[in-house]
């Protein structure tokens, strides 16, 4: 698969990783999320999936559009 036609996704930290487990802080800071409200668009790869999934439940996740992608 070329980089041009590699899969990218949106995600936003909603929530603060205060209090969370060490694994889910660990996984949002992986994403490169540094703050509530920090967005950065990831490539939809299985790695970068299981850290969406490890913090699902304070990140906001969705597909990336044309101009967010550059």
């Amino acid at each position: 698969m070329s980089a041009a036609a590699t899969k990218m996704v949106k995600v936003t930290l909603v929530k603060s990783l205060a209090g969370q487990l060490a694994n889910v802080a660990q996984s949002a800071r992986g994403l490169g999320l540094r703050r509530i409200r920090h967005s950065v668009v990831v490539a939809d790869t299985p790695s970068n999936r299981g850290m969406m999934n490890a913090a699902s439940h304070l990140l906001q996740v969705e597909p990336a559009t044309h101009s967010e992608k550059r």
